[in-house]
């Protein structure tokens, strides 16, 4: 099995976090340039991490490599509830990831533009529905959801995308897990 992503990335973290009692090979790919973003493309034609080989497939997306990943080692599937919560934690996710690409690219997002208005209203209304949830004693054990909710969390953090103060339960969320085994063996900041 091979997980071919970027130690950076938040959605190759979460399967990074789920794989790390799994023997596996990691291929931390330079994804934007040169041969790794060729071997990228050789097998994701989406060019975008993670990508996981295995047995002859090759699969694209985070959420359908969990999806396999649960099936094949055993792992209880998703409740609706559950999958409705990996809605709202991509959605922010995906927001933060356009906004940081438009800033790399030296776009202004600070401008009173519709992208960036959209992008930054989806992300503080997906952060208050997660904050209600988590105060509501959601979100509390450590399953998927919860993996993908702290490394979206850790990873807008490490890149100072967002001041966070604005949620302290998604912040205590953070401090709770911050020193799980397999989130200190996969800190991006290492």
């Amino acid at each position: 099995m091979k997980l071919y992503g970027s130690t950076t990335s938040p959605y190759v973290r979460r399967i990074r976090i789920m794989l790390s009692s799994t023997e596996h090979e990691f291929l931390n790919l330079q994804i934007f340039s040169g041969a790794d973003r060729d071997l990228l493309a050789s097998r994701n034609p989406t060019l975008k991490v993670p990508c996981l080989e295995d047995d002859g497939r090759v699969i694209f997306d985070s959420r359908l490599i969990y999806r396999y990943l649960a099936e094949k080692l055993g792992h209880t599937g998703l409740s609706w509830e559950e999958e409705n919560q990996l809605t709202l934690i991509d959605a922010a996710n995906d927001s933060f990831v356009q906004l940081m690409l438009l800033k790399r690219s030296d776009f202004d997002i600070s401008q009173d533009k519709m992208y960036y208005r959209l992008q930054n209203e989806r992300i503080e209304a997906v952060l208050g529905a997660l904050s209600e949830q988590v105060d509501a004693g959601g979100l509390s054990g450590w399953a998927y959801p919860e993996i993908c909710l702290y490394t979206m969390i850790d990873w807008v953090l490490f890149r100072e995308l967002h001041n966070m103060k604005a949620y302290p339960q998604l912040l205590a969320f953070h401090e709770k897990h911050h020193h799980r085994i397999e989130v200190t063996a996969t800190d991006p900041r290492n």
